[in-house]
């Protein structure tokens, strides 16, 4: 009997890996990444996006607190934080989830960009989400020292307060809580907004060209934005 309960424990695990891979599969969007990442990368770089993938398709249908906290926490331990100018040999560089899984590393931006993509392939509304650039603390409580930064916003509802995804911060904070923040300006697809502002200024692509030039290469490995 004990070894009747252990082979249909066994099954169920193979039945729900089984629904897992079938779940990522679906994805028509992740279908063409990863056969960017064949057609450009190495096997460990497509391992790695597969398990992005399977990541991704073992959050769906759960809520969206859920979402955010495993999404946040995928990327902040799969990706070791580095500056553009290790990574890139350039001074600013905004990279594709691609791109940064195949280097393994990435700055704030890129942590960003890639847990908003994530979250808006699991059917996070745009509205809810932002990029936010801001300028942090550093130096202690008194210090008067800041650096740019970026950290993802989301937004329940268009008037509550935003709980921060920050790849240099582990738990999702409710924004009063994150005191060593200033924001300076905030944008999702749609809209742009400085500072405090409740209403756009501008479409990010009039204002922002590194965000242009990501959209094309995001088009480029098979998003669509």
């Amino acid at each position: 009997m004990p070894r009747a309960r252990h082979v249909a424990r066994a099954l169920r695990c193979a039945l729900a890996a089984l629904a897992v891979c079938l779940v990522a599969s679906a994805d028509p969007t992740l279908d063409k990444v990863e056969q960017a990442a064949r057609l450009r990368y190495d096997t460990q770089v497509v391992e790695r996006v597969q398990t992005w993938r399977a990541a991704l398709a073992g959050m769906q249908g759960k809520s969206e607190a859920e979402q955010l906290r495993d999404t946040n926490d995928f990327f902040n331990r799969q990706v070791q934080f580095l500056d553009d100018a290790v990574v890139w040999q350039q001074k600013d560089y905004w990279a594709t989830p691609l791109e940064m899984l195949a280097k393994r590393a990435g700055d704030c931006e890129d942590f960003v960009i890639a847990k908003y993509l994530s979250l808006r392939q699991l059917g996070v509304a745009d509205e809810k989400l932002r990029l936010i650039y801001v300028r942090a603390k550093i130096g202690g409580e008194h210090s008067s020292l800041t650096q740019a930064h970026m950290v993802l916003g989301y937004y329940e509802t268009p008037t509550s307060e935003p709980r921060v995804l920050d790849n240099l911060v582990g738990d999702i904070q409710p924004a009063s809580r994150r005191t060593d923040l200033f924001p300076v300006f905030s944008f999702n697809s749609s809209g742009l907004w400085v500072g405090g502002a409740s209403t756009a200024s501008a479409r990010p692509t009039e204002r922002l060209s590194r965000w242009r030039d990501l959209l094309a290469r995001l088009r480029d490995e098979g998003f669509e934005q």
